[in-house]
């Protein structure tokens, strides 16, 4: 991890501000900064993703982002994004239950609907067909919230890849959050 007196101001910059609101700079940010030019343009895609008004949730798609992590075995993002889910959730159980079974989670059927497409697109998304964009339009889903399922998860793939890749450790800050 390059020291935060060595990045590029802009980059130090945001990670102050982020440990100034949090307590804490999140190690991906920390991580990723090995090549600035790349977290810039990680960084906003995924407040592309996750912070925009949508027809999903915040709470929604950081489910979406702990199935896809747990799936792809991210220790990182399963405990971060979890942290997250249980804040904007308001629900000091759901990130767990999610993490270990989502299929057996206290999800309603418009959920449970949403975390098995993100599934699909993230293991099968060579077998996707109009029959899964029916079904969730059956729950309520509109076209472009599909497409936001299917970009947070095919984003978070590439996360948890590059998470895994250099072995990024969560932040002990993380485990505790929004648990009570």
């Amino acid at each position: 991890m390059p020291k935060l007196e060595d990045m590029p101001e802009d980059i130090r910059d945001m990670m102050l501000g982020v440990q100034e609101k949090a307590g804490f700079i999140p190690n991906v940010f920390l991580t990723l900064a090995h090549r600035p030019d790349e977290l810039r343009a990680f960084i906003a895609y995924h407040d592309a993703l996750m912070e925009k008004e949508s027809g999903l949730t915040k709470a929604e798609r950081e489910m979406i982002v702990v199935v896809t992590s747990a799936d792809n075995n991210c220790q990182y993002c399963v405990v971060a994004h979890g942290a997250i889910l249980r804040i904007r959730a308001k629900d000091a159980t759901i990130a767990d239950q999610i993490a270990a079974n989502y299929r057996k989670s206290d999800l309603t059927p418009r959920q449970m609907a949403m975390l098995d497409f993100a599934m699909k697109v993230s293991n099968e998304a060579r077998t996707i067909s109009e029959n899964d964009f029916e079904d969730l339009r059956g729950h309520g889903f509109s076209d472009e919230d599909i497409w936001d399922i299917a970009g947070v998860t095919a984003f978070f793939g590439f996360s948890n890849r590059m998470a895994n890749f250099t072995s990024m450790r969560p932040n002990d800050e993380f485990y505790s959050m929004g648990r009570g």
